[in-house]
């Protein structure tokens, strides 16, 4: 079995997805899990977990509609208002459905550095194990300090580490990244994603070994039962095929041994996500 660990999807308007800037033209149209079906199927793919993309509410009821739907997605990380007081208002209106897995909220898009240790954000995280849902970290590197601070404050609490925190890919930059990362995967619970590598390097003259140094790191830092493998569909279409993207890590891990390849391609995703597979 292989799990996409990382993937969305959207009905595109310009209003709501204005992240998309110049060179993401083919991005700028409905994205659904039609259009994703077959490439799963030529890559081998049995599964994903679908991520928001939309920091509001009525994106985890699109995402959890769509799971009702359609039986690849096997997990939904969606979104609620951490901050508000109503967290658990909105957590208990969401988590009747079985796929709602995790949340995440877009903390690389706010401009505090330190908006994960806000008091009403830690709050919410403070939350979540009591309703078993992950959270993941969608962080610049810049972010790290502040995301060692607040998994440690909720040890209970497993997080999932996006994008292996979109270090410096297309300028060669390793540190302070490494050493930050190394210090974030010293806490057990937490878990890496290695995902949205390839819009972090050249969109057009990117190589596979341009990823090793980065996936050294992290296999080093987590190990094999902490890993997972996400293509970021259909934002890597940016930069590359799906098949492209997500042979990246799997030619990687292939030195690996079956059952750490297994752990990386499906079996840490049901477990840490405990997706209904």
């Amino acid at each position: 079995m292989k799990i996409d660990a990382h993937q969305h999807f959207w009905r595109y308007n310009e209003r709501e997805y204005g992240w998309m800037g110049p060179g993401m033209e083919t991005l700028k149209r409905d994205h659904l899990p039609c259009d994703l079906a077959p490439l799963l199927e030529r890559a081998g793919i049995n599964g994903t977990v679908a991520v928001q993309a939309r920091q509001c509410a009525e994106e985890t009821e699109f995402l959890l509609g769509l799971a009702d739907e359609y039986s690849l997605i096997k997990g939904v990380v969606g979104w609620v208002d951490l901050r508000s007081p109503r967290v658990e208002v909105q957590l208990e209106q969401m988590c009747y459905h079985p796929k709602l897995r995790g949340v995440r909220h877009v903390v690389h898009d706010e401009p505090d550095e330190r908006f994960m240790m806000r008091e009403d954000f830690v709050h919410g995280i403070g939350r979540l194990r009591r309703y078993g849902l992950t959270y993941d970290l969608l962080l610049f590197p810049k972010h790290l300090p502040a995301a060692c601070e607040l998994v440690s404050r909720y040890s209970e609490q497993v997080f999932v580490l996006d994008h292996i925190a979109k270090p410096f890919i297309r300028d060669g930059l390793a540190e302070p990244w490494a050493s930050d990362i190394r210090k974030l995967a010293s806490f057990e619970n937490v878990s890496c994603k290695i995902s949205g590598m390839v819009t972090e390097a050249d969109w057009k003259t990117w190589k596979t070994e341009d990823f090793r140094p980065y996936m050294d790191v992290v296999l080093e830092a987590f190990g094999a039962e902490r890993l997972m493998v996400g293509s970021d569909w259909p934002v890597c279409t940016v930069a590359g095929r799906y098949e492209e993207v997500m042979e990246i890590a799997g030619y990687y891990i292939s030195r690996l041994s079956a059952d750490e390849q297994n752990a990386i391609w499906a079996d840490n995703a049901v477990k840490i996500y405990g997706l209904l597979i």
